[in-house]
């Protein structure tokens, strides 16, 4: 008998454990393809630095207005610039998901290519000067350059003056 109410008590927990899983929030309706294709070009706002439709905040405080308003302007038939100048007039710049590809956020676009091409180009300067260097001269068979045979017994003599005890 105990083991059967054990039994019960841990199926009523599971399926209690597991029930908001299948339970949709409240305010997550399901959103049409074009939403979720426009709303993906758009940040939460949040603060989550993830796209608006893939914010997985539970009861979001922003996405989840914003995509009302998306499904909404979209239901009414506005134009997908129509939504982003909403967008934009309603939340700033911060809510692009990507700059867009004109006026100064043109730099964003371009400036990563052009330090590509500048540090491929500084790359192949430094290795092409390293390739025109001189080779160095071989020393010469009786020790290093510049330094005579005479000299060099000189030296080893008097360093062997100088370590004896």
């Amino acid at each position: 008998m105990i083991k059967a109410r054990s039994i019960a008590a841990i199926t009523l927990l599971a399926m209690f454990g597991t029930a908001p899983l299948f339970i949709t929030p409240l305010g997550a309706e399901q959103l049409t393809d074009r939403a979720k294709e426009v709303g993906g070009k758009f940040m939460c706002v949040c603060g989550c630095n993830q796209v608006l439709t893939g914010c997985n905040h539970v009861n979001c405080p922003s996405s989840v207005p914003m995509l009302k308003e998306l499904s909404g302007a979209l239901a009414r038939g506005d134009s997908e610039d129509a939504i982003t100048q909403m967008f934009v007039q309603e939340f700033g710049t911060k809510v692009y998901a990507e700059p867009p590809k004109t006026g100064f956020s043109l730099v964003a676009w371009v400036f990563p290519k052009v330090c590509l091409l500048v540090g491929a180009g500084l790359v192949v300067f430094v290795i092409a000067r390293w390739r025109k260097r001189p080779a160095p001269l071989a020393a010469p068979a009786g020790g290093a350059p510049g330094i005579s045979a005479e000299m060099l017994e000189r030296a080893r003599a008097q360093a062997s003056r100088e370590t004896q005890d």
